[in-house]
């Protein structure tokens, strides 16, 4: 019986650790030499500026436009890159977009800007995070995809961006 119980611990454990880490990151580019799709990482330059056209810009621009149709009725990749886009410089987190307080859970920017942080933090971070086939941030973690993926804290960059 205890035998038993150890082999139902492990599986749980191997079971919890999958779902913990999941099957990050995803394939979401074009097919590379094996003919398997090819995550962010695996892309070249130019096959990840066609993702930003093909993918990632739409799926921004529709959320953006929904919120305030009017201030981005048209939205390029200046959007979020700002002027490093006539360099060709699109590092991330970037100097260009508000920084942030640094408070891991944002209370700074939720009594400032509510609607902005809630569309971000419910809207566009999962759906950047799942067009760059990256896995969303975790609290517990202090891993993934989240707004310091974009935004800087107050001393630069924060949680390994």
């Amino acid at each position: 019986m205890a035998y038993r119980n150890v082999i139902v611990f492990i599986a749980m454990a191997v079971l919890f650790f999958l779902l913990l880490t999941g099957c990050y990151p995803k394939r979401v580019g074009p097919a590379g030499p094996d003919g398997k799709a090819l995550t962010w990482s695996e892309m070249t330059i130019v096959q990840r500026q066609a993702h930003m056209q093909q993918e990632v810009l739409p799926r921004a621009a529709a959320i953006f436009r929904s919120w305030r149709p009017n201030r981005y009725a048209e939205v390029d990749c200046k959007l979020c890159h700002g002027q490093g886009v006539e360099i060709w410089n699109f590092s991330m987190p970037t100097a260009h977009l508000p920084r942030l307080s640094g408070d891991v859970l944002l209370g700074s920017e939720f009594e400032k800007h509510p609607e902005t942080t809630r569309l971000k933090l419910n809207r566009l971070v999962p759906e950047m995070s799942d067009a760059l086939g990256l896995k969303s941030f975790s609290i517990v973690t202090r891993r993934g995809f989240g707004c310091y993926s974009c935004h800087l804290g107050p001393k630069g960059a924060m949680f390994g961006n």
